[in-house]
């Protein structure tokens, strides 16, 4: 695939002839030029987490920007943390750029190839790299979870400035370096400790972003960025502020089931779905509500959480505000994603709660669990891990004021985060693979997301799933699902978005179909 746009290119030229134009913008925010981009990425966050996909969590500032933007409902990521991660800067699927599974630890030595656990340097590019030749600075705050060693973190691949936490999962308060979680923080290239007080991994997140946009806008306002956000919120351990846990007092004694209820009525007044989904029916796993005992436990669980997700949103609006004040808010396009569904691991394992600390302060170690992740991916099935709909669709969110977008739309074409290189390619005008032909020798597997902003009816698409033995394909409203050595499940998403009706029964020459394309995309990026 191979992109080259003349830039001012047709959205602006657009917008400027409309004889119902905005008045004109003040100097210093008159529009030209390549766009500016920032791509905010939430971790195992659920599909029903944000106001406007149906939360009662307080998230104005990332409603705002849906109101101002789209909303996709049928977008996907791949399931899990690091290989979401190696799709969104690559273009390519997880297990071509060697993050087919988790990442690994530093030091480890893996056989090289799709399940080697970091980002292939030598055979795929990153967005940082591919828009550097256009002019583009590129700067990243937070996880990085695709390279541990120092060879592979974000300034070896294309990164102007970063701060965050390299490794996966970490308390928000310190930095854990004992056994068995140690983890890796790191400024620019170097290893970076946070300071023993007052610090909060969100907040933190929140703080180096805002800075460098302030530092770009004094140091290279003729440049265009690229502003990789990426959160470890509201990812496990649960931990948040006491003034943002105290906002959900009381909130959550309603339980899980009534809870799920809530935003499924929410979702429905929204419109999000075309059609009145049926919710999924509890696991067995899952209690009732009314035969859990010690319900303040579990309460407290789901306080937390939303606070986490709360203080995300206050950092998303801080983001925006820095942009305003710097005049740069009308040309930048800002993206919000998940990098999976809500997640439902129980962690207590790992030996790192301190059974005397509360949930949600530092000493404690601890997840919301299945039966909250249930509510939380409202209305689909599964979780984080899953390919079913519940583990890879997300929220995305797409707001650019230059890029005249219909204010408030809901776009319910399927896209991919594969799809986000290609679309960033045709924004900045750069062309791909011409300019690191030596290193980018796969061609993209994504396509530009522009013309489905614009309204245009695309191609059916085609797209592929495989993690740690769960697989899935959907090519048109059809999707087949495997888990393991299990059949193939198969589900019209059309008519059963949330996968409730198994149909491979009565179609089998179309699951033998789907599944040989799959197997031969198996074979090809390297599924083991």
């Amino acid at each position: 695939m191979k992109f080259h746009i003349c830039l001012p290119f047709l959205l602006l030229l657009s917008q400027l002839i409309t004889s119902n134009r905005e008045p004109v913008l003040p100097e210093e925010e008159q529009v030209t030029g390549q766009p500016n981009i920032v791509v905010i990425l939430a971790d195992d966050m659920g599909y029903s987490d944000l106001g406007c996909y149906g939360s009662e969590i307080a998230t104005p500032h990332l409603d705002k920007l849906a109101a101002g933007g789209v909303r996709f409902t049928q977008f996907y990521n791949a399931a899990r943390c690091c290989p979401t991660r190696a799709s969104l800067l690559t273009g390519l699927y997880p297990h071509q750029v060697g993050m087919g599974g988790m990442v690994h630890q530093m030091g480890e030595s893996r056989p090289a190839g799709p399940y080697q656990g970091y980002l292939t340097p030598d055979s795929c590019l990153t967005i940082a790299e591919a828009l550097k030749p256009v002019g583009y600075r590129s700067y990243m705050s937070g996880k990085w979870h695709v390279g541990e060693d120092p060879q592979h973190w974000p300034l070896q691949r294309g990164f102007d400035r970063y701060r965050g936490l390299i490794s996966g999962a970490s308390s928000y308060f310190e930095l854990i370096r004992h056994q068995p979680r140690i983890r890796v923080m790191a400024l620019d290239s170097s290893r970076w400790t946070p300071p023993c007080e007052d610090f909060y991994m969100t907040d933190a997140t929140t703080d180096f972003a805002v800075e460098q946009l302030q530092n770009h806008r004094r140091q290279y306002a003729e440049q265009p960025f690229f502003l990789y956000v990426a959160y470890t919120a509201p990812h496990w351990p649960l931990h948040a502020l006491p003034e943002d846990i105290a906002r959900y007092e009381g909130r959550y004694e309603i339980g899980w089931d009534s809870l799920q209820r809530e935003r499924h009525e929410r979702q429905q007044g929204l419109g999000l779905f075309e059609e009145a989904l049926p919710l999924p029916e509890r696991t067995k796993t899952i209690p009732a509500w009314e035969e859990v005992e010690e319900k303040d436990h579990w309460v407290r669980r789901m306080q937390v959480y939303a606070a986490m997700v709360d203080r995300m949103d206050q950092g998303v609006g801080r983001i925006v505000e820095t942009l305003r004040d710097n005049g740069q808010f009308e040309n930048t396009i800002i993206l919000f994603l998940s990098d999976n569904g809500a997640c439902a691991e129980e962690i207590s394992g790992r030996r790192l709660h301190n059974p005397e600390a509360i949930i949600g302060e530092p000493g404690s170690y601890a997840a919301y669990r299945e039966p909250w992740a249930l509510a939380g991916n409202t209305p689909f099935r599964y979780y984080k891990s899953w390919v079913h709909e519940g583990g890879n669709a997300t929220p995305f969110i797409v707001h650019w004021p230059a890029g005249n977008l219909p204010k408030g739309e809901i776009i319910r074409r399927p896209a991919h985060i594969i799809d986000l290189m290609p679309t960033f390619l045709e924004l900045a005008g750069a062309s791909y693979p011409d300019t690191f032909r030596e290193k980018a020798t796969k061609p993209l597997e994504g396509e530009s997301l522009l013309p489905y902003l614009q309204g245009e009816t695309l191609a059916e698409r085609t797209l592929y799933w495989e993690h740690f033995g769960k697989a899935a394909m959907r090519q048109s409203e059809w999707k087949i699902v495997r888990v393991d050595d299990q059949p193939w499940e198969l589900y019209h998403l059309g008519r059963d978005r949330n996968e409730i009706s198994n149909l491979a029964d009565r179609h089998p020459e179309r699951v033998r179909k789907m599944s040989k394309a799959y197997e031969e995309w198996a074979q090809r990026v390297g599924v083991r």
